[in-house]
């Protein structure tokens, strides 16, 4: 058996079923680990390590007495500090919400302890899940365990550094412009953004009520379907919530891809935003692995990337301006230069720019939906290798292009897995996108990658006596 702190959920499940291992004793390993080594990355800026104690030996009770409920039960996670836990800090890392202690559990928080789940604790973020890295916010930037001065990317960046670290088999985050896909990417580990509407976000702190998902990160693609199984269905008190019904995503992980055709987005890696070679050879490999188990790779042209680009970010900066104006107009100096920036620019956009913005989104969607139509899934990396951690101008959210975003201007459901590592030692990431709704095949796209190749084996090494 592995190392209790890297067992996945699958794992422990089952090992948890048969009585072989404790609830109890897989927090406490957790616990330990989180109390030695977290000093090093800032992972966590809240422990819950009595309630955890608490669930796990509530859980370890009634899993003695009746068998678990689920895959979940007695499985430790944590939470992206922006998600509402009741009776526990959520600060979304800024100094605005320094004291706030919500009254009710978010969603996803409330499905997470219906199935058992023990909670580790809030995880590290960007400030309002959005200006990052910053460190003249609540807590420290997160690190990232292959290499401490290298970024964990963003927002959910606390969330990705943990489950690479071994803190937590898994966690929550969200995706307005690739805040979970990025971490992953950057962290080595799997993160969903899953279709907008499927997973509810009430409770969750908004960055961009348009763009806003929430969705899952773990070590593995089977382990990311076991907590999609939980979160994802209707909740009438968010208004974006699709009424789907919700497939068994466990059961679609068959690790048969023969005959499914890839898309590969040739115009955006060749004319708009080139990969390093580096990258393109880590993609291009990954590409040939599919080959290898059956699937078809055919050549297909989106629009422009820029154009998802300023169509998003025209929406989401005055979204953003939306949200957080009133404590910008009575209280600036609670944010942080990076977030209070960006909260700015949102207030220059005409009410005309975001209406054509909302209008021309309508249109990208469409057209992404009409190539969608003509392949299973599209495949492109997810993001370069990580870089260091280190301020970024405020400015760069406008002028960056982006892989990710175009799939939350079209909703489609969005995953990134590792595909391998560079001369550094850093992770490389692909990129796999569905049809809207169709998960299942998604995963079942990452979980056949990540069987037939060897990313899943190695770790990042933490030392316990290295000091910030």
């Amino acid at each position: 058996m592995a190392a209790l702190e890297f067992l996945t959920i699958a794992e422990a499940s089952k090992l948890i079923a048969a009585k072989k291992l404790s609830p109890v004793e897989l927090t406490e390993a957790y616990l330990k680990r989180i109390e030695a080594l977290d000093h090093l990355l800032d992972s966590f800026v809240t422990l819950t390590a009595e309630r955890a104690r608490a669930e796990a030996k509530t859980a370890e009770a009634a899993i003695m007495k009746d068998g678990p409920i689920g895959p979940m039960h007695g499985i430790p996670y944590c939470l992206k500090d922006i998600y509402d836990t009741a009776g526990i800090l959520t600060t979304g890392m800024s100094k605005t919400l320094a004291d706030n202690v919500p009254t009710r559990d978010s969603y996803c928080t409330e499905k997470l302890v219906a199935a058992g789940g023990v909670l580790l604790g809030k995880n590290a973020t960007w400030e309002f899940a959005h200006g990052g890295p910053s460190w003249d916010v609540l807590f420290p930037p997160a690190r990232n365990p292959w290499n401490r001065d290298y970024s964990p990317a963003g927002s959910s960046s606390g969330s990705g550094a943990a489950v690479a670290a071994g803190f937590a088999p898994a966690t929550l985050g969200t995706d307005t412009g690739g805040s979970i896909r990025s971490p992953a990417a950057a962290c080595g580990i799997t993160g969903l953004k899953p279709t907008y509407g499927l997973v509810s976000r009430r409770g969750v702190i908004p960055n961009c009520f348009s763009h806003d998902h929430a969705g899952p990160l773990a070590w593995t693609t089977e382990d990311v379907a076991i907590l999609m199984q939980i979160i994802a269905g209707y909740d009438p008190e968010d208004p974006g919530c699709a009424n789907v019904p919700i497939p068994d995503y466990t059961a679609a992980l068959t690790g048969d891809v023969k005959g499914m055709v890839i898309g590969v987005p040739v115009n955006w890696l060749e004319t708009d935003n080139p990969p390093t070679p580096a990258t393109k050879a880590a993609f291009e490999a990954a590409l040939d692995v599919f080959r290898g188990l059956g699937a078809t790779i055919r050549p297909v042209t989106l629009p422009p990337l820029k154009q998802f680009d300023d169509c998003k970010k025209t929406i989401a900066v005055a979204e953003l301006f939306t949200i957080h104006a009133a404590d910008l107009r009575t209280r600036p100096e609670r944010f942080g230069d990076s977030l209070r920036y960006r909260i700015i620019a949102g207030g220059l956009v005409r009410a005309e720019e975001y209406i054509l913005a909302m209008r021309m989104r309508t249109d990208l969607a469409r057209a992404m939906q009409a190539v969608m139509a003509t392949i299973d899934v599209l495949m492109l990396p997810t993001n370069e290798p990580a870089g260091k951690l280190e301020p970024i101008p405020p400015a760069s959210l406008f002028t960056r292009s982006s892989f990710t975003t175009p799939f939350n201007t079209g909703g489609n459901p969005a995953l990134s897995v590792c595909s391998g590592f560079a001369e550094n030692g850093m992770p490389f990431s692909l990129q796999i996108v569905g049809k809207l709704f169709d998960e299942p095949t998604v995963l079942r796209a990452g979980d056949a990658y990540e069987k037939a190749t060897p990313w899943r084996d190695q770790r990042p090494v933490l030392v316990a006596k290295e000091t910030v």
